[in-house]
């Protein structure tokens, strides 16, 4: 059983399976789940403001029969006015979970360290395992299985590139990330997907071409050019990134049935064109309604001990 949930490289495939399983049948019969965490309370860390990872965890523990509680920076000093591990052991005493979204994935490891409670990451700089939880079930639900697709990430190797090649190597995928120069993804990362790959026979490949990378891809996927916190960097990266945008051309270049994903917001006219995420290839409304369903999963298991995997 695992305490915290931290990164999907953390979890087997049987236990990836498991949760996959479980996000199922919470869309499939919420009616099912909506006392399953009753007098839980979840904690939600922001230093990073969000749309979805709020609503949805938010509305998550509400459905499942809990409360959750929005801390943001302002509402809380994390590592500043008190240690990390000082408001892991303080709030440890409230509550029964907490759900952080942070800068510095450190600050994930030690309110995990520290808690007596689980702890997940919502986001970090390092990853951002929540969001392709939903992601691979968005794929499994358009395509019927996972493993053999192709997946393209195209961009930045920032946090939602590292998550993705580790989800890839647990769901069987071939994965390809292509970014330019200076923005690969951090090469720790990539070592620890091929490895994990090697389980499932799948291949994880870092490369700066774009026609090849792209072709026979069944989903292509991409990430805003310049993340928060990298604000001043957004005019140089706008030109490092500039042939890198997915639009229909580059779809055309993927699979017939290829579909597009972005976890929003997206920057329209820059990382993706509008033309694109508002066609038929663009799945990123289910993609998004899904994190609703894949953190209830992941709830559900770091607090029900029925629904551990």
């Amino acid at each position: 059983m695992h305490k915290d949930f931290i990164s999907i490289h953390d979890y087997s495939v049987q236990e990836i399976k498991k949760l996959t399983d479980l996000t199922e049948d919470v869309k499939k019969n919420p009616g099912k789940y909506t006392t399953a965490l009753k007098g839980k309370t979840l904690g939600m860390i922001f230093q990073k403001s969000s749309t979805r990872t709020r609503v949805s965890f938010e509305v998550g523990i509400f459905q499942l029969g809990g409360s959750g509680l929005f801390l943001s920076s302002a509402d809380i000093q994390l590592g500043r006015g008190e240690t990390v591990p000082d408001t892991a052991k303080v709030l440890s005493r409230y509550l029964d979970c907490i759900m952080a979204r942070v800068y510095a994935h450190q600050d994930i490891l030690d309110l995990a360290k520290y808690s007596a409670v689980p702890v997940i990451n919502g986001l970090s700089d390092l990853l951002h395992p929540c969001q392709v939880m939903a992601d691979f079930f968005t794929i499994k639900e358009n395509f019927g299985e996972t493993k053999g697709l192709k997946i393209v990430y195209i961009g930045d190797g920032n946090n939602m590139a590292h998550s993705l090649m580790y989800g890839a190597a647990k769901y069987g995928c071939d994965m390809t990330i292509i970014s330019p120069s200076g923005y690969k993804p951090n090469d720790e990362v990539v070592r620890n997907a091929q490895q994990d790959a090697k389980f499932t026979g799948s291949k994880i490949v870092v490369t700066d071409n774009i026609d090849e990378g792209i072709a026979s891809a069944n989903v292509v996927y991409t990430d805003v050019w310049a993340s928060m916190g990298q604000e001043k960097e957004a005019e140089e990266r706008k030109k490092s990134f500039a042939k890198f945008q997915v639009n229909r051309q580059l779809m055309e270049k993927a699979d017939k049935n290829a579909i597009f994903l972005h976890c929003l917001p997206a920057k329209r006219g820059l990382e993706v064109t509008g033309e694109v995420i508002d066609s038929d290839y663009s799945k990123v409304w289910d993609e998004a309604e899904n994190r609703l369903h894949a953190q209830k999963a992941i709830m559900l298991s770091l607090m029900n001990k029925d629904f551990a995997v």
